[in-house]
């Protein structure tokens, strides 16, 4: 269970990561200069397990993985949208972040307590008692998440961990 940190529309990838701090990427570098922008506070605060919540088109702009290797090293669990930028989406499957949509962020406040159940498609929130329904991620987007990003898992399946 986490803390959901809630953001508006088209947060794009210079918010989530500022292109002026692509000079490492050292993890606890990018941890700590993530969302700086549009939240100062974010990066001391967040904690392991929190989620992100946006709203339509998360992750715009930018191709720049960055943007969801810095929410990784910060701890967060997933991000949940009504929709992302696809190349966003696809960064944080391959760092091994769930991208969750649904149409139902509107049921989730900033600070709310969530919990998710990836296998059948739901985020209980157990601060307003209410179950948000959300399609599953298939089974083999799972398994790359699961094993904490593309890398890993492409390393597991090679064999060469």
């Amino acid at each position: 269970m986490g803390r959901a940190w809630k953001y508006g529309d088209d947060i794009n990838t210079d918010v989530l990561y500022p292109g002026r701090y692509l000079d490492s990427y050292e993890s606890s570098y990018l941890a700590a200069h993530a969302l700086e922008d549009l939240d100062p506070d974010f990066a001391k605060n967040v904690k392991e397990g929190d989620v992100i919540v946006g709203g339509k088109y998360f992750g715009c702009g930018s191709s720049r993985e960055q943007a969801a290797s810095a929410l990784k090293y910060c701890g967060v669990k997933a991000v949940i949208a009504k929709s992302f930028a696809r190349i966003y989406y696809r960064n944080a499957i391959n760092m091994g972040i769930p991208p969750i949509e649904t149409p139902d962020v509107d049921k989730i406040n900033d600070g709310d307590e969530i919990e998710l159940d990836m296998e059948n498609g739901i985020i209980h929130n157990r601060t307003t008692g209410e179950d948000i329904p959300f399609n599953p991620l298939p089974p083999f987007i799972m398994e790359i998440i699961n094993d904490g990003g593309l890398v890993p898992h492409l390393k597991k399946k090679l064999g060469t961990d």
